[in-house]
């Protein structure tokens, strides 16, 4: 041990010694000279020009801080930022060395604002080539650093001294204070925490776990690029966090150690980071991550608001709302969610019966130091205790304890690789007060009776039918008989000749037939049922994973072309609002395609089998969903796929109400630079674009139409054929809407909600243009979509038909 002593007092006195003469020929700035914003000069720059001081841009103002000077603006990086919390000010701003020693701005308004706080008035100032922007008082002395001054970065050759902290900047483009907090504690410990909470050990989300040695200085070493914790008392005690890894071709090792500079910083996303930034011989800066804290950016708290927790959608981490809550803002999806129902009374301290739904989701963890009440029971009783307590608003139970809290939830991750199995209830709201009291009891609604007299006449009617259910059994058995021998031996021809063609070009999971059929319990709990099979619940991995397994019943070309069709249209793909395809089976005659389960149903469930209409916000997420899996169908995927069939039943609802499109085996590619293809007949009648009963090439427009019925079928949450209606002009849903929007009378289509009138005139409009006639006509899914989050302005639509006016 006493051999590292002189070491690392050898590196400590190289590291001064190249500070010294770094400072030896710096560029001087004398008293009364200043900056502007947008006016030479506007910034003062190192000796090298590596690292500038001045004037940056940030949002549609400027900024004073320090900042990595590579090639084009888009590689800049600021490193140091000044009075970071300040509002950004004009071009007109000025910053000066007065002829007092002080570094002040001067705003548009005239306010002045101290840069840097100091006992002694300074004499001049430098930016140095380590990144420290410097002042001097009259004897040479530095008398205020940015580099004791640390925001979010430390640079190599930069100490973050005991009870030094790095906070987080609020995003990537704006570098005021953020959401996250790293703490050289006195312990000698380095921590990161939420800044939005007490430094307590139980709201840490990382530490290098040095606490109780002594008391370190986090130091970056600026020639090796090492992130050390360094004794203060013993210099022999010191901690390497980051050492430098290169990945293949991108060793540092015959590279010019002078274009080379290492900064460490609290990222916006609340993980910290090394890294390695490299001036080319063009000048052009380049940054690589070398050592990251946290390899799980889930595992950061607070990464997501109140009410919403983390998971990984294509390894990326995003934020979801819990059931019964929206975003605060959907294009800030981490400032968290708030509720989207009313919240009934409660009477003698349990809530009105009816009015509240229980959510479970697996393995949901969060906070664990807010909970109001800890009991041991069982998980129904967990369950049915929440749903009745006025005050429980979530329940999470576990190891044979329930606990049960109010809303809002924080720190909140979903965690499949937990050693311990537990499960959250989430109580949500299903309708409001006035909903209720404007409901018709169902004692009233009587059904109409259908009376038969005559005994005779029932008598004669019960023989014939007897009679022609026996003689069709008869029939449908031969029938059956001769169809099947026929497939199996067209089957074993398909056989073969090797027309499969799958394994070059899928790596699914590869199932067999024994395996699903214990998965769904011998295919016991039936879904559903389409035109090529059937579809059954059934678990994986012990019941832990729930998926859907469709069998496909018809053995030869067509059964055969659907099963291709769905594997290849959905086998490459993955997008939140597509059903995921986890694997198939291919034994013998048997074809199988499994799925993730969607535990919500279809959305034509939700729109026209449920007494109550979905919330307005609901729909609008619901149709932006869609449309953005179909933007992706159409647009970013490597081969466009007109999936020919969207209509409500192929849209699918996952545990968080999440949209997603299913059933791929009509799809159709379009290969190359192909715009349009020939094909038969393929779809949903009532859903079908007009082209396809003309014989003309089809096109994604094909698609758009089918979305522009869906859409109205939204809106006005009944089908777009409705015999059962009370006036002859509302049987067909899209002529009406353009009646009713003609008259200015939209008002009529959800009659009795509260609707946002703008939102619900801009889906009508989008609607219509999606149903026009003429595909040309139609927008395109990427102008759909921007229509819809009002990026895009809305023109008044035609009539969609000239035979529906």
């Amino acid at each position: 041990m006493a051999s590292v002593v002189p070491a690392l007092l050898l590196l400590l006195s190289s590291v001064c010694l190249a500070r010294r003469v770094e400072e030896k020929h710096p560029t001087i700035i004398g008293l009364g000279s200043s900056l502007k914003p947008v006016t030479e000069p506007t910034l003062w720059a190192s000796p090298s020009g590596r690292f500038a001081f001045g004037f940056y841009n940030q949002g549609s103002g400027f900024s004073v801080g320090v900042w990595l000077v590579g090639k084009g603006t888009s590689s800049n990086r600021v490193v140091w930022t000044a009075n970071r919390d300040d509002p950004p000010v004009a071009s007109n701003a000025t910053l000066i060395l007065n002829e007092k020693g002080e570094l002040l701005l001067t705003t548009e308004s005239g306010e002045k604002k101290v840069i840097a706080n100091k006992t002694d008035s300074a004499s001049s100032a430098s930016m140095l080539d380590s990144g420290n922007f410097v002042l001097y008082n009259n004897d040479g002395h530095i008398i205020w650093e940015s580099f004791k001054n640390p925001t979010d970065t430390i640079l190599g050759g930069q100490n973050l001294s005991t009870y030094g902290q790095l906070i987080s900047s609020l995003s990537e483009n704006n570098h005021s204070t953020g959401r996250f907090h790293l703490i050289m504690q006195g312990d000698g410990n380095l921590v990161l925490y939420p800044s939005n909470d007490a430094y307590i050990p139980d709201n840490a989300y990382w530490s290098s776990q040095t606490n109780g040695i002594g008391s370190f200085n986090l130091y970056l070493n600026s020639t090796t690029g090492f992130l050390q914790l360094i004794n203060n008392s013993d210099l022999s005690i010191s901690r390497a966090l980051g050492v430098p890894f290169f990945a293949e071709g991108d060793s540092d090792d015959g590279k010019d150690n002078s274009s080379i500079v290492y900064s460490a910083r609290l990222d916006v996303d609340g993980n910290f980071r090394l890294y390695t930034h490299l001036f080319d011989r063009s000048g052009r800066l380049q940054t690589f991550p070398r050592f990251r804290a946290l390899k799980n950016l889930c595992r950061v708290k607070g990464f997501c608001g109140f009410n919403s927790f983390c998971t990984f959608n294509d390894y990326q981490p995003y934020c979801v709302c819990l059931p019964g809550t929206d975003f605060i803002d959907p294009y800030q999806r981490t400032l968290g969610c708030t509720r989207n129902y009313s919240e009934a009374h409660c009477k003698g301290g349990k809530a009105n019966e009816g009015f509240y739904n229980i959510n479970s989701m697996e393995n949901l963890v969060w906070n664990a130091d807010v909970f109001y009440s800890k009991e041991k029971m069982s998980k129904d009783e967990c369950s049915r205790t929440c749903l009745e307590d006025c005050n429980c608003e979530a329940a999470q139970f576990e190891s044979g304890v329930c606990k049960k809290q109010k809303l809002p939830l924080k720190y909140m991750l979903r965690d499949p690789d937990r050693d311990s199995f537990s499960t959250a209830f989430l109580k949500v709201g299903v309708r409001s007060l006035e909903a209720e009291n404007n409901s018709i009891p169902l004692e009233l609604i009587k059904p109409t009776m259908i009376t038969i007299k005559r005994k005779e006449t029932m008598v004669q009617l019960l023989l014939l039918t007897f009679s022609l259910v026996a003689c069709s059994c008869v029939l449908l058995s031969i029938s059956g008989l001769f169809i099947y021998k026929f497939r199996v031996l067209r089957y074993k021809m398909l056989l073969e000749n090797g027309n499969l063609g799958l394994n070059e070009e899928l790596t699914l999971i590869l199932f067999s037939y024994n395996e699903l059929r214990r998965a769904t319990y011998g295919f016991r709990e039936e879904l559903g049922k389409g035109s090529f099979g059937a579809v059954y619940k059934g678990t994986l991995y012990k019941g832990r994973k729930s998926i859907a397994v469709k069998r496909l019943e018809k053995l030869v070309e067509e059964g055969e072309r659907e099963f291709q069709a769905e594997m290849r249209a959905i086998g490459r793909t993955h997008h939140r609002n597509l059903v995921r395809l986890l694997g198939y089976c291919a034994e013998d005659s048997k074809r199988l395609l499994v799925y993730e389960y969607m535990g919500n149903g279809s959305l034509a469930d939700l729109l026209f089998k449920t007494t109550m209409r979905p919330d307005w916000n609901e729909r609008i997420r619901i149709a932006l969903d869609v449309a953005r899996g179909i933007l992706y169908l159409h647009e970013e995927c490597e081969s466009p796929i007109i999936h020919c069939d969207i209509k409500p039943q192929n849209i699918l609802m996952d545990d968080t109400w999440t949209a997603k499109i299913s059933d791929f085996g009509l799809a159709k590619f379009l290969m190359g630079d192909q715009t349009r293809t020939f094909t038969g007949v393929r779809g949903t009648r009532g859903y079908m674009a007009p082209e396809w009963q003309k014989n003309t090439p089809i096109s994604v427009k094909a698609d758009i139409y089918s979305f522009g019925i869906v859409l109205l079928e939204i809106v006005c949450c009944r089908r777009n054929l409705d015999t059962t209606v009370s006036k002859t002009e509302e049987i067909i849903l899209s002529n009406w809407v353009y009646r009713c929007f003609v008259e200015k009378e939209l008002d009529k289509l959800v009659l009795g909600e509260e609707v946002d009138k703008k939102n619900l005139e801009k889906m009508v409009m989008v609607a219509l243009w999606c149903i026009q006639d003429e595909p040309a006509l139609r927008p395109s899914i990427k102008s759909v979509v921007m229509m819809l989050e009002g990026i895009t302005d809305i023109s008044i639509p035609p009539c969609p038909s000239a035979s529906s006016m």
